[in-house]
C-alpha cells in the first residue's frame, strides 16, 4: 500500500485563526466539519495531503468571496511562521547579505529541499532565475476547476519569504493554475 502524501500543518494551522476573525469560530468549525476535516492540534505533524485539500477547497466554495483575501492571509502568516521557526537567523542573514540574484537562488534551491512540505504528490521544479519561475506539478492543492488561478496560498507563502530575504518590494504571480485545466501551477517572481 502507497503512503499518505502529506503537506506540513501549517497549511491548515494557519488559516484557522484567519477565518475566525472572517466567520467566527462556530462557523469556521462547521466549515472545517463540512470539508470533513478534524481542527489539528498545535503541534500536528505533517498532515494528510487530502486533508489540506479539502479545507482549501471548502474555503473556496464556500466563502468565494472572501477566498483569495483567506488565502493570502493563511499564506503570509505560513511564511511568518517559516520565518520564526524553520530557516535558521545565520542563513537568514547569509541570504540577505548575497546580492539579490544570488539570495533569491540560495532561498529557491532550500525551498525546492523542503518541497515536499508544501507541494505534497506535486513535483516541485525550478524553471528558470531570470524570471525566477517555479511550478508545482500536478498541485493537490489545485485539483478542483476554476477559471483563474487559486493559488493565492502559495502565491503568499513565496511572497513572505522572498520579500523578507532577497526584494524587499516584489511581484508574485500565478501564470498557469492546474485549476484551470494545465499541468502544473506556475509562479513567477520578480523585484518590483
Amino acid at each position: 500500500m502507497a503512503a499518505t502524501a502529506r503537506i506540513g500543518p501549517n497549511a491548515i494551522l494557519q488559516h484557522l485563526p484567519v477565518l475566525d476573525a472572517e466567520i467566527g469560530e462556530r462557523l469556521r468549525g462547521a466549515l472545517l466539519h463540512r470539508a470533513g476535516v478534524e481542527e489539528p492540534p498545535a503541534d500536528a505533524g505533517m498532515l494528510p495531503e487530502e486533508d489540506v485539500a479539502r479545507l482549501h477547497h471548502a474555503v473556496r466554495l464556500f466563502l468565494p468571496d472572501r477566498f483569495a483575501r483567506i488565502q493570502r492571509a493563511a499564506g503570509l502568516a505560513t511564511g511568518d511562521y517559516i520565518l520564526a521557526h524553520r530557516i535558521p537567523k545565520l542563513a537568514q542573514r547569509l541570504i540577505r547579505a548575497l546580492p539579490s540574484a544570488l539570495g533569491a537562488r540560495v532561498l529557491t534551491m532550500a525551498i525546492a529541499k523542503h518541497s515536499w512540505t508544501f507541494a505534497g504528490s506535486g513535483v516541485f521544479r525550478i524553471c528558470g532565475f531570470a524570471p525566477l519561475t517555479l511550478e508545482i506539478v500536478e498541485n493537490p492543492l489545485a485539483s478542483h476547476a476554476a477559471d483563474a488561478p487559486i493559488c493565492d496560498w502559495h502565491v503568499a507563502v513565496f511572497e513572505r519569504l522572498y520579500g523578507a530575504l532577497v526584494w524587499s518590494k516584489l511581484n508574485v504571480r500565478e501564470v498557469a493554475c492546474s485549476a484551470q485545466g494545465v499541468s502544473a501551477c506556475r509562479f513567477v517572481i520578480t523585484p518590483d
